[in-house]
């Protein structure tokens, strides 16, 4: 894979690859047909960016959150990469710069989130100027039957048959059954190649406990843990609110994050989640996807999880710098 090294390093700052990594970039640089279960921390953002710069061409990534498309965008340019996003939350600059960068000729890789697809000129404009590549970044997204469904999702689809382009699909979960979802409603029901890889996080240290006063079984592990950066995740709004409440008054930086928030109030809560050290976020499943904080040292569980799968994704989030993460 010519070429693909040098901007491994200079790109993105890795003398190697994770494991499993190179034969995924490898084949997406190759414009296969791609759908790609990786764990959490495992590098998924460098499989569809790096091919996108081997490849000629506009790589459209569609993502489900604003934030993690301007995290995302951020970097890249930081790095000397032409990179844009078109999203709600552009200022009419930024939304100005990606068009004459797009008619330049310039973008290497359009963010996009889904519900654009939904208006008739984006499918014209994309074939104007010289898309070639689809990224999906969760994927499973697309599957009615779980929790992070996304209508607009199920249009990428069509997009892909549209401009007539090979597609990439992405995702930390999907069993079997969301893996067929996918493969019918992104690939038209032709298989496309599939990379399954392992969903062992070894340097997340997994604890359970008896529920027995959890809020002092909360309070009690954070305190053991002072000062590193903690999700709490609950099953109500008001718990949320009420535990954030306790940890503060036991001197910890914590606040509170659910879907009842304003949208201002949850950007403050995600910009600040990024930025601090020690902050403790106290949050129901809507603090969710994107979460992509490589040092959350601890990820506790209020409440039980909805599935086995939303609790792999919701511990997942720990660790993702390698170092040791720890769970309750």
């Amino acid at each position: 894979m010519t070429g693909a090294t040098p901007l491994l390093r200079d790109i993105f700052g890795f003398d190697a690859f994770r494991p499993g990594q190179e034969e995924i970039v490898s084949a997406v640089a190759e414009g296969q047909n791609v759908l790609a279960i990786m764990p959490t921390g495992g590098g998924k953002s460098l499989c569809f960016q790096l091919p996108a710069l081997l490849r000629s061409g506009v790589t459209v990534v569609i993502s489900p959150l604003i934030a993690l498309m301007r995290d995302q965008v951020r970097a890249l340019q930081e790095a000397g990469v032409a990179a844009g996003a078109l999203t709600s939350g552009n200022t009419e600059e930024e939304t100005e710069a990606v068009w004459q960068a797009l008619e330049a000729g310039t973008l290497k890789l359009l963010y996009m989130a889904p519900e654009r697809l939904a208006a008739g000129s984006s499918v014209a404009m994309l074939r104007r100027v010289g898309v070639t590549m689809i990224a999906v970044d969760e994927a499973h997204c697309v599957s009615q039957w779980g929790h992070d469904f996304r209508p607009d999702y199920l249009r990428i689809g069509a997009l892909r048959k549209a401009l007539g382009v090979p597609l990439a699909a992405f995702t930390a979960t999907a069993d079997a059954e969301t893996r067929a979802e996918i493969v019918e409603k992104l690939f038209d029901g032709t298989p496309p190649r599939q990379f399954l890889h392992g969903f062992d996080r070894p340097n997340i240290h997994l604890a359970f406990a008896a529920k027995n006063g959890p809020r002092a079984q909360i309070l009690a592990f954070a305190a053991a843990r002072k000062a590193q950066a903690g999700i709490v995740y609950c099953g109500t709004r008001a718990k949320t609110e009420t535990l954030a409440q306790a940890l503060r008054e036991a001197g910890h930086n914590a606040c509170a994050y659910h879907g009842g928030m304003e949208a201002d109030e949850r950007r403050v809560v995600e910009t600040r989640f990024a930025r601090e050290d020690g902050l403790i976020v106290v949050a129901t499943v809507a603090f969710g996807m994107g979460i992509d904080k490589p040092d959350i040292r601890w990820v506790a569980h209020a409440d039980l999880p909805k599935s086995i799968e939303a609790y792999y994704q919701e511990i997942g989030r720990a660790g993702r710098d390698g170092a040791p993460a720890e769970t309750l």
